[in-house]
């Protein structure tokens, strides 16, 4: 399973110190099936805990996911700063997941050369 996260998230994630780690354990739950959300063909609502907290109050993030091959994290926000996505968000969401997912593995490398996806490391 190969796990990036977009350039915007990137920044989220470093502003709200969420780990690299810490994505790799939330792409671990949902493969064992722990979602808090399907949201369309494959894209999923994931919630994530702040350090020294529990997920009820941590974060929420979207991740474009395909069973078993490619995860990636495409948004995040605190749960106190918004309750859920709009329509047209949602929307967009989906769209982004449909054309991450559809990359070749030539297109995530270059993508990675320009900057924005970067992977996930343990």
């Amino acid at each position: 399973m190969r796990i990036f996260k977009t350039k915007w998230f990137a920044r989220f994630a470093r502003k709200e110190h969420i780990s690299d780690k810490m994505l790799m354990n939330a792409i671990r739950e949902i493969e064992q099936g722990l979602t808090d959300g399907e949201l369309g063909t494959e894209l999923i609502k994931k919630r994530i805990a702040r350090i020294g907290e529990g997920k009820r109050g941590g974060y929420r993030t979207i991740i474009a996911y395909r069973v078993g091959s490619l995860s990636v994290f495409l948004y995040g926000f605190p749960k106190n700063a918004k309750s859920n996505l709009s329509p047209v968000e949602l929307d967009v969401y989906r769209r982004l997941a449909h054309i991450y997912l559809g990359f070749s593995n030539e297109d995530l490398a270059k993508a990675q050369q320009y900057g924005e996806v970067e992977e996930v490391h343990p």
